[in-house]
């Protein structure tokens, strides 16, 4: 599990990912919600709703801001399964959404990586609502995983 996060942050290194500042969501944290809602698994594309690693609905990605891939319209009738079967773009989604959604789901005070798992899976108006058990068994293994890794 660990190794699908360090390749996905891998990923997103080799296509050079925005600056942190810029984006609420850390690359572990986006890992672990790609393992969690996926298995992260390259090469995954549309099925039904959702397309790509992070399982993105059409709605999200237009909630995120209809994020491209260089060189595309997000007019162009394939702009939305393009983009969210990329993995770069699909994780500029992910943190569009957040940047608009992000908010505390957990009442800590803090708007951290848990929120962000919670509101990927919930929406940006669910996140109030119980959670699937193997998506947060499997979101919270690969944190613990990452966690022991790095000692």
């Amino acid at each position: 599990m660990t190794s699908a996060v360090i390749k996905f942050s891998a990923i997103l290194m080799m296509f050079g990912a925005v600056a942190a500042d810029v984006n609420p969501v850390t690359e572990v944290c986006l890992g672990c919600i790609c393992q969690a809602i996926s298995g992260c698994k390259l090469g995954q594309k549309c099925e039904g709703d959702a397309c790509g690693l992070f399982r993105i609905t059409w709605a999200y990605w237009a909630d995120a801001g209809k994020p491209t891939i260089q060189g595309y319209s997000s007019s162009a009738p394939d702009a939305y399964p393009t983009c969210t079967n990329d993995p770069y773009c699909a994780a500029e989604t992910v943190q569009g959404y957040m940047r608009k959604f992000g908010q505390d789901c957990n009442g800590d005070g803090q708007i951290d990586c848990y929120d962000y798992m919670v509101i990927h899976k919930l929406g940006g108006y669910g996140c109030a609502n119980d959670l699937p058990y193997k998506y947060v068994n499997d979101f919270n293994q690969c944190i613990a995983a990452v966690a022991a890794s790095q000692g």
